[in-house]
C-alpha cells in the first residue's frame, strides 16, 4: 500500500515535453460506470516494485484522429508529447498485482483533475481498478503519486530525435541523459512490430524511486531500429 509521498527526483532538462502543449478538458459532469474485474485476471500479490508507464501520444494518435472515444488525446483541440499510460504496481517473474478490491466509480472532479496527465476518462477509471486497487484505497493518493512522478520527469528534444537515425539502445541513453539520476538499465523502450515508438517504462522500487529494470521486464534497450512518429 502506498501513502502520499511528496517525490523529489531532482531530474533536470532543458526540454519539459511533458506536460501537453495543447489540452482540452471535456465537460464531465456523471461518473463512469465501475469495472468490473475479470476473474481470472485477479491478483492479490506482494508488490514489490512500480512502473510508469508513459504513451507517446503521437504515435497513439495515428490513424485515430475522428474517433469519438479517443477525442480527448487525438482531438483537433489536443496535442499531446508523452502522456502517462499508468502507474502499475509489480510483483514477482511477471505476476504483478492486478484488481484487488472492488473499484467505485471515479469522481467527475479528479478524473477533470488529472485528465491533461492522462487524458482518458475511461483509461483513468481502468487504470485505478485494475492498478490502483492494490496500492491504496484513496483514488487520489494513487493518481497524485503518479502525477508527481510525471511532472519530475524530463525529456529530449523529441522533435530532434525524430529527425536521427536510433536504436533502442541509443534513444534510452537520450531519454536517461535529460534525467539527472536515470540511467539506460531503468528504462525499457515498446515498441510496435515497424519500430514506431509506443511507450518509454520507468522502473521504480518499493520506495517510488528508479531502480534497474528486473531482468524479466520486456522492451530492454537494445539495437533494435527505433522510429519517432511526430505527427
Amino acid at each position: 500500500m502506498i501513502r502520499y509521498v511528496l517525490l523529489v527526483l531532482f531530474f533536470v532538462s532543458s526540454t519539459a515535453y511533458a506536460q501537453p502543449m495543447a489540452c482540452a478538458v471535456p465537460d464531465i459532469s456523471t461518473s463512469l460506470a465501475a469495472e468490473t474485474a475479470p476473474a481470472a485476471e485477479v491478483k492479490r500479490v506482494p508488490i514489490l516494485g512500480y512502473l510508469l508507464s508513459l504513451s507517446w501520444s503521437p504515435q497513439y494518435c495515428r490513424g485515430r484522429h475522428g474517433m469519438a472515444q479517443d477525442a480527448g488525446q487525438c482531438g483537433p483541440q489536443a496535442r499531446f508529447g508523452f502522456v502517462l499510460h499508468g502507474l502499475w504496481p509489480e510483483g514477482e517473474d511477471q505476476q504483478d498485482p492486478a484488481w484487488c478490491a472492488p473499484a467505485k466509480p471515479l469522481s467527475p472532479q479528479l478524473i477533470r483533475q488529472h485528465f491533461c496527465m492522462t487524458p482518458s476518462a475511461a483509461l483513468l477509471q481502468h487504470e485505478w481498478a485494475k492498478h490502483g486497487t492494490c496500492m491504496t484505497n484513496d483514488p487520489a493518493t494513487y493518481f497524485e503519486t503518479g502525477a508527481q512522478l510525471y511532472r519530475s520527469l524530463r525529456y529530449p528534444n523529441m522533435r530532434l530525435l525524430s529527425r536521427q537515425t536510433h536504436s533502442t539502445a541509443s534513444f534510452a541513453v537520450a531519454f536517461a541523459r535529460a534525467n539527472r539520476g536515470l540511467r539506460p538499465d531503468m528504462l525499457r523502450v515498446m515498441t510496435d512490430q515497424s519500430g514506431w515508438l509506443k511507450e518509454v517504462r520507468l522502473c521504480l522500487g518499493r520506495d517510488v524511486r528508479p531502480r534497474r529494470c528486473p531482468m524479466g521486464e520486456p522492451g530492454k534497450p537494445d539495437q533494435r531500429p527505433l522510429r519517432i512518429w511526430q505527427g
